[in-house]
């Protein structure tokens, strides 16, 4: 497996229906969307800010457009994706409301994944004092991209109220899917969701 193919991929893949329209939030440099055209044939299109990423994108040849998501997706139509992806990105987002709204105005289903803070290991490194470091969050408090945490139940209960439906939940930890106790057991949540009505 490529150091840039995360874990996760496989799993997003197989949600995806061949040919589909697919907008990548966050893109980085367009492994997932190179991955997705691969297995999946999609029609596919990356947004990201960082110049290093959008040339990593334009490399792979990946279709990007270089804005800051907290503009919002205003040059989108809405309908426009079959799918949209916020992956490794939804911490990151200053106004999680407006994010999770846009991506179900411009598209059918949303798919998000983001490191779970509720994880065991984060737990125990809060209960002995410090930021959480692992895996997932592989940044200390000083210099971390993060700045909204959460764990699986706080997601839920955001969509939840907010009209989301949640259509599917994946839970991993080291690449492997968490069955028991998955807001304890795993660190990384994967949802499907669509806008309710």
């Amino acid at each position: 497996m490529s150091p840039s193919i995360r874990p996760e991929f496989a799993l997003i893949a197989d949600r995806i229906k061949p040919s589909s329209r697919v907008l990548d939030l966050g893109c980085g440099d367009g492994a997932l969307l190179k991955h997705l055209h691969q297995h999946r044939q999609i029609r596919g299109y990356g947004v990201e800010i960082s110049d290093d990423s959008v040339l990593a994108c334009v490399q792979n040849g990946v279709n990007v457009i270089q804005t800051d998501l907290e503009a919002g997706l205003s040059a989108f139509e809405s309908g426009s994706f079959d799918y949209v992806i916020l992956s490794h990105t939804l911490q990151t987002m200053r106004n999680v409301n407006s994010i999770m709204a846009e991506m179900l105005r411009v598209g059918r289903e949303g798919i998000v994944t983001f490191p779970n803070f509720g994880y065991w290991r984060h737990r125990m490194q809060v209960i002995g004092g410090r930021m959480p470091v692992s895996r997932s969050l592989p940044y200390q408090w000083f210099d971390t991209p993060n700045v909204h945490l959460c764990t699986l139940n706080d997601f839920e209960e955001f969509c939840s109220s907010r009209g989301i439906r949640i259509l599917e939940r994946v839970v991993m930890t080291g690449g492997q899917t968490v069955g028991f106790a998955p807001n304890l057991l795993g660190s990384l949540a994967v949802y499907r969701f669509e806008k309710l009505g």
